[in-house]
């Protein structure tokens, strides 16, 4: 795994190493290499408060395969995937570029260490296109008024706006609905806003224990938030069957059920609301 003390000192602040990023924190997770000693510190802290935390983030990533393939089979083209975090195959592209080969993906993300693993999320299909954005959520126009979005989306046509496991990341003084609700305005009726984010309501005061923990080590004002203040993201939108639920509860695939048969994915240790949401 990476080291902080392998980083050149020059590049130290930019990469932002003396405080967890939600980003590298996922990726430890999950499994992955892309992450440091303070990141690795904070994630088992977090587990120890609640041990489901790395269950938590394996099923937001399948999830967010079902729900990126919902997408491409209602022939939505083009994806907005903004909080990618650090790449992770099948990436999103890899995932909508099977079922239409032709998609267009912008990924907007603001780690440093995402950027220096983009050329992974640039690796499209010969018919589709991708594109990296070093850009920040809490800036919208960051985000929508750039020669990348421009070039690889078209306005005119439904965009899958993707904030999976992002939004959490964000306390209600950033005005993250504002954010989201500035993010989908531009974009044509028929577009998807899919959403993932962690919640309290399955295990109050463990999650409880791990959001000042997280805070403590420095990992920013994350906020779960309940399943009205969840379904409130989707404001403006019509909600796919079965609306806002446990990830467990949204179109199901095989091995999904799985883990659920094994007692492996409970709504307790797959502590998120997952929803899609169409631009009437």
């Amino acid at each position: 795994m990476a080291e902080s003390q392998d980083v050149d000192p020059g590049v130290y602040e930019q990469l932002r190493l003396d405080r967890p990023h939600a980003a590298r924190v996922y990726d430890y997770f999950l499994g992955g290499k892309d992450n440091f000693a303070i990141d690795r510190q904070a994630a088992e802290h977090l587990l120890k408060a609640f041990p489901g935390c790395r269950v938590t983030a394996q099923s937001n990533r399948m999830w967010m395969h079902r729900a990126a393939r919902y997408a491409a089979g209602q022939g939505i083209t083009q994806f907005l995937d903004v909080g990618t975090g650090i790449p992770t195959s099948p990436n999103l592209h890899e995932i909508v570029q099977k079922i239409v080969p032709e998609a267009h993906v912008v990924y907007v993300d603001n780690d440093p260490i995402v950027l220096t693993h983009a050329r992974a999320l640039l690796s499209s299909g010969p018919l589709g296109r991708t594109a990296y954005l070093d850009a920040d959520i809490t800036v919208p126009g960051s985000v929508l008024q750039t020669e990348e979005v421009r070039e690889l989306i078209d306005f005119g046509k439904p965009v899958a706006l993707s904030l999976v496991g992002v939004l959490h990341s964000l306390a209600d003084d950033l005005k993250p609905y504002e954010m989201v609700r500035d993010l989908l305005e531009p974009l044509a009726p028929g577009s998807l806003l899919i959403i993932s984010h962690a919640t309290q309501d399955f295990a109050p005061e463990m999650w409880d224990r791990a959001v000042q923990g997280y805070k403590s080590d420095g990992g920013g004002n994350a906020q779960v938030r309940n399943k009205a203040d969840v379904t409130r993201f989707f404001a403006g939108t019509e909600l796919i069957e079965p609306g806002v639920v446990s990830p467990i509860r949204w179109f199901p695939d095989e091995e999904t059920n799985r883990r659920v048969d094994s007692g492996e994915f409970t709504e307790i240790m797959c502590s998120l609301y997952c929803g899609v949401g169409r631009k009437p």
